[in-house]
């Protein structure tokens, strides 16, 4: 009479059910409720994986019927562990779907990351490369088995499982599950003789074989996004093929720089192009012409930041969308002396008036200094200033400074 039934629930089997049932019943579940399938999930795959590793064990499972799950938890079976307690979910999933040569096998093969460079006219305009990779590839003439058909016999070492187990003795009464790789098969849990061995790939079941890849960059990707390949990086036999990631590396662009959607640029104005008016071309990433203009009496200043609408990147996914064409401007000053003195007094008639000229004029020149300005050296005055503060105490109190004493 079974006390309880909650493991068997769990597996969706009747009390009674045989051992080929279980196992039936949690290759189906745990397949489908695998991390790697639903990490969402990672809670009933252990609640499963639980019910197995009892429910597979006879002595275990003896225990459970009389006993229900305290009795698993209170200890009432000499399990490996010591205590009763649970083994890791993933490694019941390794070992009952032959662990390969990891005791943690994954259930996926490697990525394999590559890194393109491309320009910036490639992410506004899109572009195809063609990228050559190397990978493995499972045997095709021996199917990934490493010898002919039947040829391979199961390590009598590992029973199969690619794994030896030993029990260490810690102390009295507790003891140590260790578990290694085998070292008979390394890991592959069945032997191959040297005359049966694939000729094509000497029995290591993967090949070294190179592909050609097209990657289509799409029109407004970024620097440092991913292009994933799913499932084409490197195979092996049991597992699901990895994928090969490919990253954007853009260059820098010699006019161009990118802020999001946005396209950012300098321009250099002539003085008299910033107070009377411009029309300067700017070629766009994809060959079109911009005519920037600024209409007369349209005062563009120093560091002023003007844009342009829907003429920056386009939008990922919506390349009929784009950001904006943000222009910093700077503006060049004329030589000294450019104009002779008669000609300034003219051009003073067309500038704004000057405003203290009239106060200045009424002044009377013994009550101010003329102070003419000249061009500093900035590099020579901090040498100074640098001097000035690491002079020595000596020579400082030398100059009569004065000294503070404290007791």
């Amino acid at each position: 009479m079974v006390k309880e039934t909650g493991f068997y629930d769990t597996l969706g089997v009747k009390p009674n059910a045989t051992p080929d049932e279980l196992k039936k019943a949690y290759r189906k579940l745990a397949l489908k409720y695998h991390p790697d399938k639903n990490p969402t999930e990672g809670e009933k795959f252990k609640q499963i994986s639980q019910a197995y590793e009892v429910l597979s064990d006879a002595k275990k499972r003896e225990v459970y019927d009389r006993g229900g799950e305290k009795a698993i938890k209170e200890g009432g079976t000499s399990g490996s562990s010591g205590g009763g307690g649970f083994t890791s979910p993933m490694d019941i999933f390794d070992l009952f779907f032959g662990g390969g040569s990891r005791m943690h096998r994954e259930r996926k093969g490697k990525n394999i990351v590559h890194q393109i460079t491309v320009t910036l006219e490639d992410l506004y305009n899109g572009a195809t490369r063609k990228l050559s990779v190397q990978k493995n590839c499972i045997c095709e003439r021996c199917e990934g088995r490493g010898s002919r058909k039947g040829a391979a016999q199961m390590c009598m070492s590992c029973h199969g499982t690619g794994v030896q187990v030993r029990m260490h003795q810690l102390l009295p009464g507790m003891v140590q599950q260790v578990s290694t790789v085998c070292h008979s098969c390394q890991g592959e849990g069945q032997r191959i003789s040297q005359k049966d061995r694939c000729k094509t790939c000497g029995g290591r079941k993967i090949m070294r074989q190179k592909k050609i890849l097209e990657v289509h960059i799409d029109k407004g990707m970024k620097d440092g996004q991913k292009i994933i390949f799913h499932g084409e990086g490197d195979q092996e036999p049991g597992l699901e093929p990895g994928d090969i990631i490919i990253v954007l590396d853009q260059q820098e662009h010699a006019v161009f720089t990118r802020r999001e959607e946005d396209l950012l640029m300098s321009m250099e104005l002539q003085l008299v192009e910033a107070l009377c008016g411009f029309k300067k071309p700017v070629q766009t990433l994809d060959g079109r012409t911009l005519l920037v203009t600024s209409h007369p009496g349209e005062l563009i200043k120093p560091a002023d930041t003007k844009c342009v609408l829907n003429e920056g990147m386009p939008m990922y996914r919506r390349p009929f969308e784009k950001g904006r064409l943000i222009i910093h401007f700077s503006v060049v000053f004329p030589h000294a002396n450019f104009l002779p003195k008669h000609k300034l007094k003219e051009l003073e008639h067309y500038l704004p008036r000057k405003v203290d000229t009239e106060e200045m004029d009424s002044m009377d020149e013994d009550l101010y200094i003329y102070a003419d300005l000249e061009d500093c050296d900035l590099e020579s005055r901090r040498r100074h200033r640098h001097q000035y503060y690491y002079m020595d105490e000596d020579d400082y109190s030398s100059t009569g400074g004065v000294q503070c004493h404290t007791s």
